[in-house]
């Protein structure tokens, strides 16, 4: 039997979902008027945080079979931010308290400052009707 090989990991997601983050608070800083895109936009940064943080320990995983449990804390410490963050915007998002989202995409850009994302970038639109799904989510 041939080794199991996955090509979607974690990691792999994690990364995606930052410049996906990213983007979308360029996009929300763009915005001039509270929308349904505006809306889209908050509930996305929302929902990918939320994803990033519940892989966080699945990432650990592997270091702490091996007992580097020093290094697994410290990325655990480096991403703690990211499930806060998320509950955080998404109360503010339903809440329509749009200085307080204003303030959040600014503690955001400042946590993942090492992402680049050009202006030809393959990303897309991936936000287009996350409120929508986070407005149906029951938690």
């Amino acid at each position: 039997m041939s080794r199991i090989i996955k090509t979607e990991t974690v990691g792999k997601q994690r990364s995606q979902l930052s410049r996906a983050v990213i983007l979308a608070v360029r996009e929300l800083a763009k915005q001039t008027e509270t929308g349904s895109e505006a809306h889209d936009l908050a509930a996305f940064i929302s929902e990918a945080l939320r994803l990033i943080s519940e892989g966080i320990d699945e990432s650990v995983n592997a270091w702490e079979k091996r007992g580097y449990w020093i290094k697994a804390d410290r990325f655990r410490m480096e991403w703690s931010w990211a499930g806060e963050m998320s509950k955080k915007m998404k109360s503010a998002v339903m809440g329509d308290d749009w200085g307080k989202l204003a303030e959040y995409s600014t503690v955001i850009a400042q946590k993942l400052p090492k992402i680049k994302i050009g202006t030809r970038h393959r990303l897309g639109r991936p936000w287009v009707g996350a409120f929508d799904l986070i407005r149906a989510r029951k938690d």
